[in-house]
């Protein structure tokens, strides 16, 4: 019988494949997936849910070959609730390994709890530069990227197309500082202007008039969920040029950003994940994904069933035997599995080393929009601030 546990403000997912109430630890593997399910912030978080779902479907609900079960929780975009829900799978459920979070603000409230009770957390998306460095810590894995490096992708690719007078917007919270921060780092040069509204805002008016007042060539923004598919609806309405928005990060040219494609046709987006990258397992998991959802996977559906499979080449490498810390860790970094992304290894900071790839959004011959990769901007990218990590 599937163990379904009930939390206050949580929406749940119970994956045994036959686990029953009140197995041990030697025949389930429990893992704790902490993710926004609702509001506009949420379709981010549904991609990375239903990423990892199908990697453990395709799994045959297994993880290692033992039998696994997900306790998913709604932190509904709330730092307080993700710590309650945090709380309650650490303390209560005892899970082997906490993974999903969206937004570097909910996995840095939730994550000093996990670390402190000596918890693996693999993060399937967020990866806050407070982790890459001097905070680094061995019980911390993310399976995407850390955050500057989609964003110092793009500050290269605007910098080589020699924009004069760029724009950058992005939300005010860490993820949003290490946008910019990333950003500049390769543009290297400082931006014409910056603008940093509250994360989850919907109106953009405020912005758009002063855009329209700095007189820029080029805009780069990083509007998470909702916020993306708003700005451009607004920033279009107002009668600004579409053609001033050059590039966005991957993960807001997803399916939700796509709807919008006449208004995005040939903006350029840039990150370490295509749906064409042209290997087995990747072409594989997007026939999957289409198939069980009928939908184009994102970037974070697809960071999400990555990281289901560094688990389970992690819990085969340790016999099931997770309660084994030290064992785990090093099979969770020998990185032991077929990526999405053709090929997959950790940095001393426990980030991956990978390329990052310039896609365009392009109109296909069914006339839905695309993204079609275009070219490799870095090869075996490594974050800026792996020197500063000294793991203990």
């Amino acid at each position: 019988m599937n163990r379904i546990t009930t939390m206050a403000g949580a929406v749940l997912l119970a994956l045994a494949a036959g686990a029953s109430v009140g197995a041990q630890a030697a025949d389930v593997v429990k893992i704790g997936f902490l993710t926004t399910l609702s509001g506009p912030a949420s379709a981010p978080g549904v991609d990375e849910r239903d990423g990892f779902m199908l990697a453990l479907k395709t799994l045959g609900g297994k993880l290692g070959g033992v039998r696994a079960e997900v306790i998913t929780v709604d932190d509904q975009f709330s730092p307080d609730a993700a710590k309650q829900g945090a709380d309650r799978l650490l303390k209560r459920e005892k899970v082997d390994i906490l993974t999903g979070f969206v937004y570097s603000n909910i996995l840095l409230a939730v994550a000093p709890a996990a670390f402190a009770s000596k918890t693996v957390v693999i993060s399937a998306n967020a990866g806050p530069a407070q982790f890459a460095g001097a905070g680094c810590s061995p019980y911390f894995f993310s399976a995407s990227y850390q955050n500057d490096a989609t964003h110092e992708a793009a500050g290269k690719l605007m910098a080589d197309k020699g924009y004069k007078r760029v724009a950058v917007i992005a939300p005010n919270y860490p993820a949003g500082k290490d946008a910019s921060a990333g950003f500049k780092r390769f543009l290297k040069k400082e931006p014409a202007i910056e603008l940093f509204p509250k994360l989850g805002q919907l109106d953009f008016a405020t912005e758009i008039a002063q855009l329209r007042a700095a007189n820029i060539d080029a805009v780069y923004f990083f509007l998470p969920g909702g916020m993306g598919v708003n700005f451009v609806k607004q920033y279009a309405a107002a009668g600004m040029d579409p053609k001033i928005v050059r590039v966005m990060p991957a993960y807001d040219a997803d399916q939700q950003m796509l709807s919008n494609g006449d208004l995005l046709a040939g903006v350029a987006n840039t990150g370490q994940w295509s749906a064409d990258l042209p290997n087995e397992q990747n072409r594989a998991f997007v026939a999957a994904f289409v198939k069980e959802y009928g939908r184009q996977p994102s970037m974070y559906s697809s960071q999400a069933y990555d990281a289901a499979m560094l688990i389970d080449s992690a819990v085969k490498a340790v016999g099931g035997k997770v309660e084994n810390r030290e064992a785990l860790i090093a099979a969770i970094k020998a990185a032991n599995f077929k990526s999405v992304r053709g090929g997959f290894k950790f940095a001393a900071n426990h980030y991956p080393i990978q390329n990052q790839y310039a896609r365009v959004i392009t109109k296909a011959a069914d006339g839905k929009y695309i993204n079609n990769m275009t070219q490799t901007l870095m090869t075996d990218h490594v974050d800026a601030y792996v020197g500063e990590c000294k793991m203990q």
